[in-house]
């Protein structure tokens, strides 16, 4: 299992957040992008160690980016891709968890 889709969505999510609100001035874009970011690399860091709830908290980020996402994504190309990258990091992870659900 990789930290790694977890370590970039934090990052993406944070900068977008980061570039909406100096784009737009939105404090929810901002509010969002880094919340969100921030439980990402929370998540990929408790992966990383191998410690509990890694994959949880990183398929519990994918859904609320999903779900955020998802009503806004045939009004653009940047929430296309939100829901995109977040429905493949929550399969990532589902599976992944799903895996070791399987083995124990």
């Amino acid at each position: 299992m990789s930290a790694y889709p977890a370590f970039a969505m934090g990052g993406f999510c944070i900068i977008g957040g980061v570039a909406g609100f100096s784009r737009t001035r939105s404090i929810p874009s901002l509010v969002a992008g880094v919340g969100v970011g921030a439980l990402y690399l929370w998540s990929a860091d408790r992966i990383r160690k191998g410690q509990d709830n890694g994959i949880e908290s990183a398929i519990g980020a994918s859904a609320v980016l999903l779900a955020s996402s998802a009503p806004r994504m045939f009004k653009g190309p940047v929430p296309a891709m939100l829901a995109a990258t977040s429905t493949m990091s929550g399969l990532y992870y589902g599976k992944t968890m799903y895996g070791l659900r399987k083995h124990h």
